[in-house]
């Protein structure tokens, strides 16, 4: 398999998205470590192969450095570290203090650049890749969700520079998320109706499922990606349809 022999890191590969990358990276041949503060429900596996779990607090840098001395002296190499682990409650912002904003921007930004700061030396030696997973939160308006939208729109800002600053020894690149369906989209779209009513306004007719974004991370990383770094790469299902075109009297498809 293509990656055979690679050693990944995917953070917050315990569920929902992280866990598909994770489950694709497997299948990929790789030999995946996800970390998270909690283990999984389940074991991640694929094609009959498991991930190692490791409990870590990517907001504690001395935890981080711990957990990357560890992957180093057990497996000797770092090939691919995924920066998946984030997220946010909905919260407007006249509706928290600044500090639990802060908290999610620490989570989806500092703790990122944390992370790739300490696996850099493996990641060099190895002449690997840093996977970014950021949002289309962070190329538009994100009301709810205005600190984590600030914070996808500084990772891929941080990915573009890092890939400046680490070639040709590192490649850094980004997936910009559109709506994935994992197992906590009621909470996000509400009930089957609901999570169908909301695919049905993407492109593509339906979510992404975890999987999609697993195929395209395992892409960025692998050797036919050799010559991309500093990307964004969309997986978003085509984008939203523009609102106008609902709300015009005119032009309309039969």
């Amino acid at each position: 398999m293509e990656l055979d022999g690679r050693v990944v890191v995917v953070t917050g590969g315990t569920r929902g998205v992280g866990a598909g990358i994770a489950r694709s990276f497997l299948a990929a041949g790789a030999d995946v470590i996800v970390c998270a503060r909690r283990p999984p429900d389940q074991e991640v596996a694929a094609d009959g192969r498991k991930a190692a779990f490791t409990p870590v607090d990517l907001r504690d840098p001395a935890a981080v450095h711990t957990f990357f001395d560890t992957v180093a002296h057990r497996h000797g190499r770092l090939d691919c570290l995924v920066n998946n682990a984030g997220g946010t409650p909905y919260r407007l912002l006249g509706e928290g203090e600044a500090q639990r904003h802060a908290r999610v921007v620490e989570l989806n930004l500092l703790a990122p650049m944390t992370a790739s700061l300490t696996a850099y030396p493996w990641l060099r030696q190895a002449r690997g890749s840093v996977v970014m997973i950021g949002s289309v939160s962070g190329t538009r308006p994100s009301p709810g969700t205005a600190a984590y939208g600030a914070a996808k729109a500084g990772l891929e800002n941080l990915a573009r520079s890092m890939a400046v600053e680490w070639a040709p020894d590192v490649r850094v690149n980004s997936l910009v998320l559109g709506m994935v369906r994992t197992e906590l989209a009621h909470l996000h779209y509400g009930d089957e109706t609901g999570i169908a009513a909301v695919g049905a306004t993407v492109p593509l007719g339906r979510l992404a499922e975890p999987a999609d974004v697993g195929e395209a991370a395992v892409f960025l990383a692998s050797d036919r990606a050799a010559y991309i770094s500093g990307a964004s790469l969309l997986v978003h299902g085509g984008g939203e349809r523009p609102a106008f075109l609902d709300a015009a009297t005119v032009n309309k498809e039969n």
